[in-house]
């Protein structure tokens, strides 16, 4: 390899992995935020965290990949624009297509690797990050008492207490409301002061009473209306412990087979499976429909034909009318048997339509999922040459202008990707077509772009076109002049 590679290996490498970083670093922030609700107040333990972060980090190499390949490039090139290393190459007679050749090399093998990326680990990835966000935003906040208000995320108890210290362990002036075996609280507690603790094993949190009394009001289970002879218990105490279940605040987990048939958790294997499943449903569901609707489908001119030969009168001449075929005594039987089938007609295509466009937008999205795999992998090459010559076109490096440029182009390219993937998911448009569609639409920018660089074009440069306009300029007033000087000679 000769050491011009080396170079561009070398300066293309760094910025990479750097990027990488950050994109992924503000992605995963931006996960932060939107979750930040579901995540703080419920106790969770830091590895439970880290391990959602890790898996959100291996969903969002999907979007970080292309963006950080496109910055990268857009750096590595405008570095060497911009130190007129570009030009020692072109001068030494290399071109840069022969010096970029070890380059493209490792996009190409970064591409395929998105590609088993998307294939193998991300449908894995997927299921383990869904089932662990369904859990953790399902999984309730911890017990906390705010002064004055009832706390009733403890199942079966309503408790308030007006003040407590700034630790949260004692309680002042508590009152109690168990309605555990009913709707209505049979039993309410009232305390001057509550000491709150867990259990040796953290499974029960205990509140030590102080100076109460508990009121207990005993129903019978068969009773539906007031009984003035039910039983009514008050009880003083010094000192009592209230022991709570504290199994609803820990977090359990969903089984992950639960996850396992949804379409961004399968890889292309899994999805041609499902595919052709639900289309066998799909299929089988349509001619059901089919052979119920088909027989009330007819042509009233072979139902209703005048026959000489058995005594039935000639109908009027047709006029385009098939009622004028029907003799009147048979007109409202012929009417009334019409508009039933026709009721049943529409009831079984309703009652069947729900049913129809649950499978077709599987099938949808299916299809959806089995082109993403081919389009990242397409995307981080594409994004690549579109990120290379116009580094190398603006000659300008560091994170200034080229993550401008990056951004720009980026949002372009995730705009129409989004857009006519919801097309796409919608059934406005062919699926190929829109998840292809950015692909397609950037594909002759790139071709563009490395045919201006190439050929060493000024397309980002202000002062070129500075001159340009000034060179127009002075064209335009010399032939005004001359114009001008004719009208005056005349």
């Amino acid at each position: 390899m000769k050491k011009i590679h080396v170079l561009i290996l070398k300066a293309f490498i760094k910025p990479f992995f750097v990027t990488f970083f950050i994109v992924m670093f503000v992605l995963l922030m931006l996960f932060l935020f939107k979750y930040v609700e579901d995540l703080i107040g419920k106790g969770f333990e830091w590895y439970v965290i880290l391990e959602l972060l890790g898996y959100q980090a291996l969903v969002q190499i999907s979007m970080a990949m292309p963006l950080s390949m496109l910055l990268s490039s857009i750096m590595t090139f405008g570095n060497l624009g911009e130190s007129y290393e570009l030009v020692a190459i072109k001068a030494a007679g290399i071109s840069i297509r022969k010096a970029m050749m070890p380059l493209l090399v490792l996009v190409a093998m970064f591409g395929g690797g998105a590609f088993l990326f998307s294939d193998y680990i991300l449908p894995i990835a997927n299921l383990k990050m869904g089932s662990l966000l369904y859990d953790v935003t399902t999984k309730p906040a911890d017990f906390f008492i705010k002064p004055g208000v009832f706390n009733n995320t403890i199942p079966g108890y309503s408790i308030r207490a007006k003040n407590k210290s700034k630790d949260g362990k004692i309680l002042q002036d508590l009152m109690i409301y168990d309605h555990k075996s009913s709707n209505t609280a049979n039993i309410v507690i009232l305390a001057d002061q509550g000491y709150i603790y867990n259990s040796m094993d953290n499974n029960f949190m205990i509140i030590k009473l102080i100076d109460g009394v508990r009121y207990e009001e005993s129903r019978s289970k068969n009773a539906v209306s007031y009984d003035p002879r039910q039983q009514f218990t008050r009880f003083y105490f010094d000192e009592t412990e209230m022991k709570f279940d504290m199994e609803v605040f820990q977090l359990k987990r969903t089984d992950e087979n639960l996850f396992k048939s949804h379409h961004t958790m399968l890889n292309l294997k899994q999805l041609k499976h499902y595919t052709d499943s639900n289309t066998r449903e799909l299929d089988s569901l349509r001619s059901t429909v089919k052979r119920d609707i088909l027989p009330y489908y007819y042509l009233f001119s072979e139902y209703y034909k005048p026959n000489d030969s058995i005594g039935v009168a000639k109908a009027p001449e047709y006029n385009g009318n098939y009622l004028n075929l029907v003799p009147s005594e048979k007109l409202t039987d012929v009417l009334f048997s019409a508009h039933s089938q026709a009721t049943y007609i529409s009831n079984t295509i309703n009652s069947k339509y729900s049913e129809e466009k649950i499978y077709a937008n599987k099938n949808i999205r299916y299809n959806i999922e089995w082109q993403r795999k081919f389009t990242l992998a397409v995307s981080c090459i594409l994004l690549f040459a579109i990120g290379a010559p116009l580094g190398a076109i603006i000659r300008k490096g560091g994170l200034g202008l080229p993550v401008v440029m990056a951004i720009i182009f980026f949002l372009i390219y995730y705009i129409i990707s989004t857009m006519s993937e919801k097309w796409a998911r919608e059934g406005d448009m062919d699926v190929g077509l829109g998840m292809w569609l950015a692909i397609i639409i950037l594909t002759p920018l790139a071709i563009f772009l490395t045919y201006k660089s190439t050929n060493d074009s000024a397309l980002f440069d202000l002062d070129h076109y500075k001159i340009r306009y000034e060179k127009i300029r002075v064209k335009f007033m010399e032939k005004l002049a001359a114009f001008t000087a004719s009208g005056k000679k005349r």
